[in-house]
């Protein structure tokens, strides 16, 4: 086996850690920092269940080696909510919208929703759903999780984003 030391950022702590070269970043999270959040499916980057994001990406944590996330930047799902335990908007709509069941999929899906939220200034409905097209459920039939979509896009929140935005872009 090749070790290589990585050091790397995860949900803002600093983590220095040997690992095997071949070592999946999905299995580097949960076996190595006890960041059991992260799910692994179906291991071959289709379900999307193992979703982190990673230097502001959302990646598939089982086609990725930890290796690769050397000096970079990784949020989980325990990242998400606030320090004082209050639930992130994601975790929210998808609370308030019945977008869970067994929850083994959720935590691929408010990482990917999260990321979609960082990345587009104002996404769409179209935009958000797109997002999570690599995403599977195979109890909740959806429905949940796209009204809880719905309900991201059009949110007092993102509204407020969107004029901060719009502020920011005017000329002055």
């Amino acid at each position: 086996m090749s070790e290589h030391r990585i050091e790397t950022h995860i949900n803002g702590q600093r983590i220095e850690k040997s690992v095997d070269a071949r070592l999946t970043l999905v299995d580097f999270l949960r076996g190595e920092c006890g960041l059991t959040g992260t799910h692994a499916g179906c291991e071959h980057g289709v379900c999307g269940a193992c979703t982190v994001i990673v230097d502001g990406l959302a990646v598939r944590a089982c086609l990725m080696l930890a290796v690769q996330v050397d000096g970079a930047e990784i949020r989980t799902v325990e990242g998400v909510a606030a320090a004082d335990g209050s639930l992130h908007p994601v975790q929210q709509a998808l609370r308030e919208e019945h977008g869970l069941q067994c929850g083994y999929c959720t935590p691929g899906f408010v990482m990917t929703l999260v990321a979609e939220l960082e990345k587009l200034p104002r996404p769409s409905v179209a935009e958000m759903t797109a997002a999570l097209s690599g995403n599977i459920c195979r109890c909740t039939g959806y429905q949940g999780i796209l009204r809880a979509v719905e309900r991201l896009a059009s949110a007092p929140e993102a509204e407020a984003r969107r004029i901060d935005i719009e502020r920011s872009e005017e000329p002055r």
